[in-house]
């Protein structure tokens, strides 16, 4: 027991930079909305401007410039800290001033690309300026040791701990007790409010990247003389970091403090247990304490599906539509061979290079690109796959090209784990788990003894019939052969990933991508689309992982660590993460590609240089195109041939279909509501609410703002829990999905219509096909029927996002019917709209009616509502004010009251 005391006692030292670095990233996120990966790159620079000035020196962390100055002494602590710290506050400063200001208005995934930018350029000037040898530093803290009843404690870890919760808490005062406080709270909440209130945001922002610049600083220096200084080991700092600010919710310095205590408590105790149990790995668990403490804090917090009212911000650029497949693949396969032919042998390794790293790139687009989920941990998986490869081929004798493809298999049944947590989390935060995933894989399997011997792995050449078409060796290397594998390889999976796109298990990837609600409620099972797309990209990194252990011949960790797959996310987006073109540019441009050899044929050392490049290439794209390199061209591309459609407020088309306006049987019920109660925390939004929808009918809900109509649509269609029945042709609909609802033949649209604006009028419908709940070989010859229902037919290849508000509306109906619901849920699908559009909307919707479609419509529009409905609902206050005909609603008193007040009913209603 007394061990176990002692070492999570020791534990408060790391525990304790955790900590502080977690405040910095909770002052970054609160003011500004970065999740800076680059903080624990800043408390590395800031310890070594300390380190060498107290042996006399003030290192200058500029590249092509000289490593440091004589400064004539060591000017001591206080002196060599407050500066050390200063600039660290002035660096912060710099930063936000250059980089994250003009992203203010980015989405979040781009500063946080713009924050690992920073992290690949000052890891890679550290590394260039002092190198990567550990750098020791004198004590700060006294380091004696207290004994207590046979534990024996380091003072410096608990002085050191202490000053970080001392300060935590002097934050924790500043912030809630301070006027400056009370403006950063004021502007986290709304940046546009503290302009109406005469605050600067960016002043605020300024400030607290200055704060928190210089905490992270204060840490690096703090922990200097425990942890020495390397590159690599401070920059990972950020991983049990990012997971103390986590539990605190990026919001409490506090509770991130005491967070980060804990971890690294816990990470000591891990590395005590490793110790003792022979039967636990030797390596990894350390690594392994921050992703269970993520995992654990994220899945209990987080909703399976984004709530109503949740902001959705456009993340990635578009996806591009592929076209003329065969005639790029094949051009470029005849262009890559020749120079594969002709070249030589640097020229040809480069080359082999890029193939490798696209194939890996073009996995990172499937995941990210396609279906939106921000992995770190492609370049795990490849390892995964490349680590794997050698006991299959030799210990097991599994043949080529058997022995790639069950690799890539394992890396597949892997990569479906490292998409769980995605099943319930979304965003950044599924980078943060991604990232911790990779640096556990890392230590737990790549550097452990246990299982990798020390000189690596071994891989065979790939052979067919005896004959090696691997990369060779000596004079043979490299081989024709293995390039022109490599090149096969790569056009496979780029054609098979074009196609991808273009299919409906792509189009439904791209709507999980651009609305997850809106995706669910069009029949897209959210959970097994993000699977599929995690399992898709883990087995296409595993093909170019093997393709990598193929080439090296030796698998060591050093080309699979987790820094390296932040690096090659990087580089993917830097070169454009939505598209293939993208991917194959990435190849190019990473390490070792043909951009690399032209680096170094130009400068002679393009190793030292490269990775500073690759950062500050990515921040200036990241600031002038988002969406990647390839992007401008890409949209050129689109532009050709593409008919440009109506703008908002041109005349719609005429629905094709002649409508019958005479009466209209009803018949039996076939959606039944009884007692339907949701409640949000201790406010009842829908109050025991009960009514039939008669097949055939169209059903008017209406009721002033407030009433719960939109709430009641959410409980018939899943997206809130509710008490109550609801049932639909007589089944139970109350333990089903939502997705699964309209399977069953429910259809709806939203009040803020969500379509996935980057995507065609025709891709937006085709979503709506997954309603059918199984692949439907005659669906797509009916769309054309939707289409000339509605009235889109003249705009079905024209991006949604280039749409009038009453196309707009008229698209998400038809994505509604693509699923042949039975019942048609309607939110407000006249929103937005002008009298002669209104009446056009009645229109089709009687088209619709007509065409054997149930209808429940909520619209605050009464003359279309009093106009086509059949039978009116009113709710008011979430309860069921009245029911009747429109003619028996237009005449009810307690309706008119409900809308218009007492004072008015009288003459209303007289």
């Amino acid at each position: 027991m007394t061990q176990h005391i002692q070492f999570l006692l020791l534990g408060i030292g790391s525990g304790g930079v955790f900590g502080a670095l977690a405040i910095a990233l909770v002052l970054t996120y609160r003011s500004s909305g970065v999740l800076n990966f680059a903080t624990g790159a800043i408390a590395l620079n800031c310890a070594y401007i300390y380190a060498f000035l107290r042996k006399g020196e003030f290192v200058v962390l500029i590249p092509g410039l000289p490593k440091s100055v004589d400064i004539g002494g060591d000017p001591g602590f206080a002196v060599s800290a407050l500066i050390a710290v200063a600039l660290s506050a002035l660096f912060g400063l710099f930063v936000y001033v250059v980089v994250f200001r003009p992203l203010r208005k980015a989405p979040p995934i781009a500063r946080a690309v713009a924050s690992i930018a920073l992290m690949i350029v000052m890891v890679a000037v550290a590394a260039k300026q002092v190198g990567t040898n550990a750098v020791g530093v004198k004590a700060i803290f006294p380091v004696d040791i207290w004994t207590f009843g046979g534990v024996r404690l380091p003072q410096d870890r608990v002085y050191f701990g202490i000053s970080i919760v001392v300060l935590a808490l002097v934050l924790a005062a500043l912030y809630k007790f301070t006027r400056f406080g009370l403006v950063t709270r004021a502007t986290a909440e709304s940046e546009e409010g503290a302009y109406v209130s005469g605050l600067s945001p960016d002043r605020i922002a300024a400030y607290n990247w200055m704060i928190g610049a210089a905490v992270a600083g204060a840490a690096g220096i703090l922990i200097s003389p425990i942890v020495p200084l390397s590159p690599t080991g401070y920059s990972l700092f950020i991983v049990p970091a990012l997971a103390a600010a986590i539990i605190g919710q990026f919001s409490s310095v506090v509770a991130a403090v005491f967070a980060g205590l804990v971890i690294g408590m816990l990470q000591s105790e891990a590395t005590y247990l490793s110790r003792t149990y022979e039967w636990l790995p030797s390596s990894g668990l350390v690594e392994l304490v921050p992703l269970i403490v993520i995992l654990v804090v994220l899945v209990i917090r987080a909703k399976p599906l984004p709530s109503r009212g949740a902001v959705i911000v456009a993340e990635l650029g578009n996806a591009p539509y592929p076209r003329r497949i065969p005639l790029w693949a094949g051009l470029g396969t005849v262009v890559t061979a020749v120079v594969l032919i002709v070249s030589g042998n640097d020229l040809r390794v480069a080359l082999i290079t890029t193939l490798i790293l696209a194939v890996i790139g073009i996995s990172q687009v499937v995941v990210t690109g396609y279906a939106g989920q921000v992995s770190l941990a492609q370049l795990a998986l490849a390892g995964a796959a490349a680590y794997i490869l050698g006991p299959i081929t030799e210990s097991w004798g599994v043949p080529f090209p058997f022995a790639p493809l069950l690799a890539a298999l394992v890396a597949t049944v892997l990569g479906v784990v490292v998409g769980l947590p995605a099943l319930r989390i979304r965003g950044l935060t599924v980078a943060v788990v991604t990232l911790a995933l990779a640096y556990a894989i890392e230590a737990l399997w790549f550097r452990n003894l246990d299982f990798v011997p020390s000189s690596g792995v071994n891989i065979p050449d790939p052979k067919i019939f005896g004959h090696s078409i691997g990369i060779g060796r000596g004079e043979n290397y490299p081989r024709l052969e293995f390039g022109l594998f490599c090149l096969a390889v790569l056009v496979v999976v780029g054609v098979s990933v074009a196609y991808l796109r273009r299919s409906r298990l792509g189009t439904r990837m791209l709507a999980v991508r651009a609305n997850e609600r809106s995706a669910a409620a069009s029949g897209v099972d959210v959970v097994r689309t993000k699977l599929a797309a995690f399992a898709i990209g883990a087995f296409i990194a595993g093909i170019g992982g093997c393709l990598l252990a193929y080439q090296q011949t030796n698998v060591s960790f050093q080309s699979f660590t987790s820094l390296a797959g932040v690096t090659l996310f990087a580089i993917v987006y830097l070169a454009g993460v939505t598209s293939i073109s993208g991917a194959v540019l990435s190849g190019v441009l990473g390490a070792g590609g043909v951009a690399f050899l032209l680096l170094e044929n130009v400068s002679g050392n393009a190793g030292t240089w490269y990775q500073v490049i690759v950062g500050i290439g990515l921040m200036i794209t990241v600031l002038t195109n988002p969406e990647g390199i390839v992007a401008p061209a890409q949209r050129a591309l689109a532009r050709v041939g593409r008919k440009t459609a109506p703008r908002a407020g041109s005349q719609v088309a005429a629905p094709s279909l002649a409508v019958d306006h005479g009466d209209v049987r009803l018949g039996d019920p076939l959606l039944v509501l009884d007692g339907v109660t949701v409640r949000y925390g201790g406010v009842v939004a829908v109050d025991g609410v009960s009514f039939a929808v008669p097949q055939g009918a169209i059903v008017g809900l209406i009721g002033p703002n407030g009433a719960g109509k939109t709430t009641l649509i959410d409980a018939i269609s899943g997206s809130v829990r509710n008490e109550g029945t609801v049932s639909l042709g007589g089944n139970d609909l109350g333990d089903k999905s939502t997705h699964r609802r309209i399977h069953a033949g429910l259809g709806r649209t939203f009040q803020a219509i969500e379509l996935y604006e980057d995507l065609s009028v025709r891709e937006n419908v085709v979503v709506g096909l997954s309603g059918r709940g199984r692949e439907d070989g005659a669906a797509t010859a009916e769309l054309d029927e939707i289409f000339d229902l509605l009235g889109l037919a003249e705009v079905c290849d024209t991006p949604a996002g280039e749409l009038s508000q009453g196309q707009r509306q008229l698209v998400s109906i038809a994505r509604a019917l693509a699923g042949k619901p039975k019942l048609l849920l309607l939110d407000e699908p006249a929103g937005g709209l002008d009298t002669t559009e209104s009446h056009w909307l009645g229109e089709r919707l009687l088209a619709i009616r007509a065409s054997g479609v149930t209808i429940l419509l909520v619209e605050h529009d009464m003359s279309l509502v009093l106009r086509i409905c059949d039978i009116v609902e009113v709710l008011n206050f979430g309860r069921s004010l009245a029911s009747g005909t429109p003619e028996q609603i237009r005449g009810d008193r307690d309706v008119a009251e409900a809308y218009l007040g007492t004072m008015y009913t009288e003459e209303v209603v007289g």
